[in-house]
């Protein structure tokens, strides 16, 4: 018979051997040599700021990847996604690589920007933009881009297809028109070919100012589907595109004869259309940067091509807790990966710690001015190196360090601006 305090011991010991398990264990070490390297790299080059570098052999391993995957028969056009990669430089360097000029613009001045540097870019909209926006546009437009036969405006529904008839008779230009299509993600798009029908109804009553150039399909539900969600719902995917390019090609035989752009996919599942026919293009970028948000089994073989660098401003044993002092001995003891606090340039980036290993941030000291890093003794970096962040999107996250630090190998061989993103 168990005694109550048999009982109690036995509990007793069950929990001691929980707290045992549950106690963190050192995480801490230097850096792997990869970011020795960088860390080296940047200190010699007197980088005082925080960075976002690019390194460019990453880049280029991924870029041969993704030509690899749109180049499986019948092969795709590949659009980048500018907002993925925005900057004119960076750009420049992947449409060179991967032997494209389509292109995606989602902000209306990177528009402008992209049209002004690039006047052989072909642009298709990755969002409906307000009618204004394609006002400003209009307005702006300078040298030798030319709309009309370069630039597909995204419509999401007959009513903003109006909007941009009455836009496109006021100015006097032709508008090309292409059709946002709810394949499942249901933020937006055509979602019942009646409305789609109306859609194209309106646009072959008015060649004068409007001309269908495609449709556009996005999947990326497809992502955070668990997988066998996923498998169910990708043909649901295709069953609904190809049912739009059966409505077009029914009712508009010459309009679906002419070349079109079927555009799909992104980055998480462009790899799903090899040897598919149905899309003649896929848009992607933000795998050629792979950060953290993009660690799918898809993009298994993509490697991180960018980081945060971010100098080291302070160091200091233990950690300090403002009017919490006599938790230190506490914390430490529990935790070993709070045996010190680093303070790095800025911080509160969409980023997370990578290297040295085991540096999480604290939680007093959450700053865009002195991000607070705690660390183990196993941790020995000084003040002036630096600690990596990898972002967890690419998209704004570029756009903050001013110049973006290309590199190759542990040496810096270009620094890019960067798009603004208003005027």
């Amino acid at each position: 018979m168990v005694t109550r305090r048999t009982f109690l011991a036995a509990g007793a010991g069950a929990a001691a051997v929980a707290a045992v398990a549950a106690k963190p264990r050192d995480a801490g070490g230097p850096y792997p040599a990869y970011f020795a390297a960088l860390n080296m790299a940047l200190r010699a080059q007197h980088i005082d700021h925080p960075v976002l570098l690019v390194d460019l052999d990453r880049l280029d391993r991924n870029i041969a990847r993704l030509k690899k995957s749109v180049g499986v028969a019948p092969a795709k056009g590949y659009r980048i996604v500018v907002k993925s990669l925005p900057s004119p430089g960076l750009i420049d360097y992947v449409a060179k690589a991967a032997g494209t000029n389509l292109f995606m613009a989602f902000h209306r001045p990177f528009l402008s920007a992209l049209a002004a540097l690039r006047p052989d870019a072909d642009i298709l909209l990755g969002k409906p933009m307000p009618v204004d926006a394609a006002r400003q546009f209009y307005a702006e437009k300078r040298g030798g881009f030319r709309p009309e036969t370069q630039l597909q405006w995204l419509i999401d529904s007959h009513a903003r297809l109006l909007q941009y008839q009455r836009l496109a008779r006021e100015l006097g230009v032709k508008m090309r028109i292409n059709c946002e299509i709810d394949v499942g993600l249901h933020r937006g798009g055509f979602a019942s070919q009646g409305e789609m029908a109306q859609a194209l109804a309106t646009i072959a009553a008015d060649p004068q100012f409007l001309e269908f150039s495609g449709f556009m399909g996005y999947d990326a539900h497809l992502m955070g589907l668990p997988g066998f969600l996923a498998e169910r719902e990708f043909p649901r995917v295709r069953e609904r595109y190809q049912g739009y390019i059966d409505l077009l090609k029914a009712n508009h035989p010459a309009m679906a004869a002419r070349p079109l752009c079927f555009n799909g996919a992104g980055s998480p599942t462009f790899q799903r259309y090899e040897g598919d026919a149905m899309l003649n293009e896929i848009s992607a970028g933000t795998c050629l940067m792979k950060p953290s948000h993009y660690d799918l089994a898809s993009l298994a073989e993509y490697e991180p091509a960018a980081y945060i660098a971010a100098p080291v401003l302070k160091r200091l044993a233990h950690t300090r807790l403002p009017a919490l002092e006599w938790s230190a001995p506490l914390l430490e003891g529990w935790d070993p990966n709070m045996a010190q606090t680093y303070f790095i340039y800025s911080g509160n980036w969409l980023a997370e710690p990578e290297a040295p290993p085991g540096m999480r941030p604290n939680f007093a000291y959450v700053s865009s001015n002195q991000q607070g890093l705690n660390a183990s003794p196993a941790v020995p970096i000084e003040v002036d190196d630096f600690v990596f962040l990898r972002p967890l999107q690419s998209e704004a996250v570029l756009l903050q360090f001013g110049d973006l630090v290309a590199l190759r190998g542990d040496k810096i061989v270009e620094r890019w601006p960067v798009l603004q993103a208003g005027r």
